[in-house]
């Protein structure tokens, strides 16, 4: 079995167009620093020290989220080790690349850091803040939001606004390939070319995507679920109906309402009120039923009720 390695805690304009030719290791990555141990910050630590063999630094205020997190990734890990895709080695080193802490300042010599926080604007932006001050000055702040302006964000970092953009990658990060790159007013060319870098040094296939509300990845997949909420609330199908018509006929591995609930209800609902709000249109309206479910406190599998039951 994997050993513990915890560690004790311590110590230019909005349409600009990036070229997105880079070679492999013009990134500069000596060190990733990630915040939050959820499931994205876990996933997106591992991956980093697998692939791009970099030494993470995970922070979270919460040690029991880091302890958590910390035999998730030892459990990963023996299992490639198992079915005999990894050496035993190999994994125990990828698990030593990675060091965890509860405070922010562990950060200070990361040049690299990838925020994955909930979506709350306040939270972020008070981060960010921090960041500014506690990072290298040529350290590149990443956001992994998935609706949040990143303009908005970058203000907050006064002084390093050039080196704020969004690295939005795909839940679970260990098996989705794609990350979606998005810059903000402010983001450098330099800043979005080490991160594209970056990105593929990991093993991903980065899309490319201008600051508006949704982005990419979002603004086409929560209309499809809002939709499909909308069709179960005013029965024009049933739950099963509803997957298996999207499942068997589009051939996607889950239909979208299972799809939410392993987003979860309440992130679905948030990224619509931001489609609906930022752009006032009446296409982006939270579905009723979605809002309702929300408010019963039925959030999709991690509360173990949505539009399934997960025991």
């Amino acid at each position: 079995m994997l050993r513990s390695t915890i560690s004790r805690p311590l110590r230019e304009p909005l349409c600009r167009q990036f070229s997105v030719s880079t070679a492999v290791g013009e990134h500069n990555v000596n060190r990733l620093g990630v915040i939050g141990a959820g499931q994205m910050g876990l996933g997106i630590a591992l991956v980093a020290a697998q692939n791009a063999q970099v030494p993470v630094t995970l922070v979270d205020n919460s040690q029991e989220s880091i302890n958590k997190s910390i035999t998730f990734m030892e459990t990963l890990l023996q299992k490639s080790v198992d079915k005999g895709r990894l050496a035993s080695d190999d994994a125990q080193k990828i698990k030593d690349r990675v060091s965890t802490f509860t405070q922010l300042s562990s950060l200070s010599d990361s040049d690299f850091v990838i925020e994955a926080v909930p979506e709350i604007p306040s939270l972020k932006t008070k981060i960010f803040s921090e960041l500014a001050e506690i990072t290298p000055s040529n350290a590149i702040l990443a956001t992994n939001t998935s609706s949040i302006s990143i303009t908005k964000i970058a203000a907050a970092a006064k002084g390093a606004e050039h080196r704020v953009l969004s690295t939005h990658f795909m839940n679970p990060v260990p098996v989705q390939k794609g990350v979606e790159i998005i810059t903000g007013l402010q983001t450098s060319p330099e800043t979005f070319t080490r991160a594209l870098s970056f990105v593929k040094a990991m093993g991903k296939i980065p899309s490319t995507s201008k600051d508006s509300p949704g982005f990419l990845a979002n603004r086409i997949l929560m209309p499809y679920i809002n939709e499909a909420v909308i069709c179960l609330e005013t029965g024009v199908g049933g739950r099963d109906d509803i997957d298996n018509i999207m499942k068997n006929g589009t051939n996607v591995p889950m239909g979208p309402l299972q799809l939410a609930d392993f987003i979860g209800l309440d992130t679905c609902l948030a990224i619509m009120k931001v489609l609906y709000e930022d752009t006032a249109d009446s296409k982006y309206r939270p579905a009723v039923l979605l809002q309702k479910m929300v408010d019963a406190g039925w959030l999709g599998k991690k509360s173990g009720k949505g539009f399934y039951d997960y025991p």
